[in-house]
């Protein structure tokens, strides 16, 4: 079991500041298991101990996983000086320290992404290691021939000399198709469909692993998702 300090339970739980913490504590606003805590350094068991704030539980989320359809024109970022990011547009009811986006979207690209402030999790999402599937509705400029398809499908070879593992590409109409890749370089699927001379006007992704956007989530919106249905990202 885990104990952490009263002042950080309360902060992460009711999301106040570590002195704000310290006050409701000095005030006699806190009880654990029926006892009133007057130090903050006191610990508490996380899961076990029944916390009360005001005579109100408290419920304490050891990480957050929150799911956004990223719009167009935000980065896949925790901080920036310059642009907005994916963490500054995230509402107050789900903010918490310590956030930050599960991989990157292209600044333009939309759809599916995870933000939370549990590292192992996100490097398991990430790590090429884990061989996670993610895919997205792509259209393009041009019509995606057979051979074409084909190439990429089989691992398409950059420019700069770099191959990619095997895709799958689903058609849609002549020039929009679903595709699947289990790595993240950088601009990887615009630049494997420059491969065959094929430009990206639209990317979106759609779900990591089994995991779905949500199709009546708009973009810029969020939701937070459970540890349990986060287990369809590694499934």
């Amino acid at each position: 079991m885990e104990h952490i300090r009263i002042d950080k339970y309360l902060s992460v739980a009711c999301k106040i500041s570590r002195t704000d913490a310290k006050k409701l504590i000095k005030g006699g606003k806190v009880t654990v298991d029926g006892k009133v805590i007057k130090r903050a350094e006191d610990k508490v068991c996380v899961g076990e101990s029944q916390v009360l704030c005001d005579k109100k539980p408290v419920t304490y989320k050891k990480h957050i996983y929150i799911l956004m359809n990223k719009p167009s024109g935000i980065l896949s970022a925790a901080t920036d000086k310059r642009v907005k990011t994916v963490v500054d547009i995230i509402p107050d009811n789900l903010k918490r320290d310590g956030l930050f986006p599960v991989g990157r979207l292209d600044k333009n690209t939309t759809g599916l992404i995870i933000i939370t402030d549990d590292g192992d999790f996100a490097h398991r999402v990430t790590s090429p290691k884990s061989n996670i599937e993610k895919c997205y509705y792509t259209e393009l400029d041009g019509e995606l021939t057979e051979e074409a398809k084909n190439s990429i499908e089989n691992g398409a070879v950059l420019a700069d000399g770099t191959k990619c593992r095997p895709a799958k590409i689903q058609m849609l109409t002549k020039n929009s198709v679903y595709i699947t890749i289990s790595e993240g370089k950088y601009h990887q699927i615009k630049r494997m469909f420059g491969t065959v001379g094929l430009g990206v006007n639209h990317l979106s992704r759609v779900s990591i692993g089994k995991l779905k956007l949500p199709s009546n989530l708009e973009e810029g919106e969020c939701v937070e998702i459970s540890p349990d249905e986060l287990k369809l990202t590694i499934s």
